[in-house]
């Protein structure tokens, strides 16, 4: 099986799975999901979605973050970790947002990237939810599970990103991801997957290897007699 069979084989069995696949980071406009995206960085999901509604209540405008000193938004979102150095990030991008794009998230990798602590990941995640287009989030999820999968060899983020943009189809590539997401939680998880009854067993690279009985050691020879 090829790589392409695989992947178109695994976007459809995960949309069977995860019909809606939608990003698990609650948020009701653009800029409070590029917030919302830096401070789950090493953080769960589920901890920012904690924080964030905090965290706008106190600064509930554009205009107030940017104006905020960061030493309160510090106070407000440290359970994230990294509070020092996410809310500069925050800080920051929100002015250059009011100063640079008219107060508007845009909707390019290249303009997101020019962002303070916006990185690849980040970008397609905002490009692929917001505005819809191709996307491929390379997360730790889709890290992991691209390269068990057998979808990749590689596991830097970049170059994991660049090997699935050859084989996923561009309109599925932002649930394929988000689909990736719930399956690595659910199934497919860092320190147990559960290879046994997995959906994707008959596809898996890694399945596939463990299966491969493991090669004989080949016959010592003799040794030559003394003499």
């Amino acid at each position: 099986m090829t790589k392409k069979e695989r992947a178109l084989e695994a976007v459809r069995r995960l949309k069977e799975i995860y019909p809606m696949s939608d990003c698990t980071l609650e948020y009701d406009q653009p800029y409070r999901l590029l917030i919302a995206v830096r401070l789950a960085a090493q953080c769960t999901d589920a901890r920012v979605n904690q924080i964030t509604p905090i965290l706008f209540e106190r600064f509930p405008t554009l205009e107030s973050l940017a104006d905020a000193d960061p030493k309160d938004v510090e106070a407000i979102v440290r359970p994230c970790g990294l509070g020092k150095t996410k809310a500069r990030d925050i800080v920051s991008l929100c002015g250059m947002l009011i100063d640079q794009y008219d107060s508007q998230v845009p909707d390019s990798l290249e303009e997101l990237l020019k962002l303070p602590g916006v990185g690849r990941k980040t970008a397609n995640l905002i490009v692929g939810d917001v505005f819809g287009k191709p996307a491929i989030v390379t997360d730790t999820h889709c890290i992991r599970l691209s390269y068990r999968i057998g979808l990749t060899e590689r596991k830097e983020p970049v170059k994991v990103e660049m090997a699935l943009r050859k084989i996923i189809p561009p309109e599925e590539s932002n649930n394929f991801c988000h689909r990736l997401v719930n399956f690595g939680r659910d199934v497919c998880n860092a320190r147990s997957p559960k290879c046994e009854g997995c959906p994707l067993a008959d596809i898996c690279k890694k399945t596939d290897v463990e299966k491969k009985p493991a090669k004989k050691p080949a016959a010592k020879k003799a040794a030559a007699p003394a003499v």
